[in-house]
């Protein structure tokens, strides 16, 4: 992601770009965007995209993880009284399927334009690989995860986002998936069936509550 400029009118260019962006990215991927038609939907001039942006890749990244850090910061809200590091993997996938229900054009751009986003050292990654080492350290997973439970873990995250997205489900639904996928995916993890249906529900009636449509 690009840093945001400190010059007043460079933030204010940057912003304009990144707004234009998010407008045209939710009907067309960056690969069938011309950057004059960006900087026209922006309006500021043609050279100021090239002084934030080294092309239309990096554009679409920017935007991807300015979208990512906004779910980020929603994932530290939701978790910031609680201490399980299973719990704060659930807590993280449901947070991640209400901004999916919430905001599913925001969502579809982050999932298209997201650089590096299920590696491990990716900046944006670190309260989830932060959660599963101290899961892991439990001694509650299996092996596997230490090397590839991030990746599994995020993996199941944006399918489940992707879905909520295409299939336009209720709150009702959603919760359901919601249940079914924090099963699977903690007792794929290692967790026990009895354990991890114990999480599901839990989160399950959270988004219940918290969800307003």
């Amino acid at each position: 992601m690009s840093a945001l400029p400190k010059n007043p009118r460079s933030q204010r260019t940057y912003r304009a770009l990144v707004v234009a962006g998010l407008e045209l990215l939710a009907e067309r991927p960056i690969d069938a965007l011309a950057v004059d038609e960006i900087v026209s939907r922006a309006r500021v001039a043609k050279g100021s995209f090239f002084n934030h942006f080294h092309d239309k890749a990096a554009f679409g990244r920017a935007i991807g993880g300015e979208i990512r850090t906004e779910l980020e910061e929603r994932i530290g809200r939701a978790n910031a009284t609680v201490s399980d590091p299973v719990a704060r993997l659930a807590g993280g996938m449901r947070t991640g399927l209400i901004f999916a229900l919430e905001e599913p054009r925001k969502t579809k751009i982050m999932l298209l334009n997201m650089s590096q986003s299920t590696l491990r050292d990716q900046p944006l990654n670190q309260g989830v690989a932060a959660d599963m080492s101290a899961a892991f350290a439990t001694g509650r997973l299996r092996k596997e995860a230490r090397e590839s439970g991030i990746r599994y873990w995020l993996g199941l995250c944006q399918v489940l986002m992707i879905n909520a997205i295409e299939r336009r489900v209720d709150a009702t639904e959603a919760a359901k998936r919601l249940e079914d996928m924090i099963i699977l995916a903690l007792t794929g993890l290692g967790l026990s069936g009895d354990d991890a249906a114990s999480y599901a529900a839990s989160q399950s009636q959270l988004l219940l509550e918290e969800h307003q449509p």
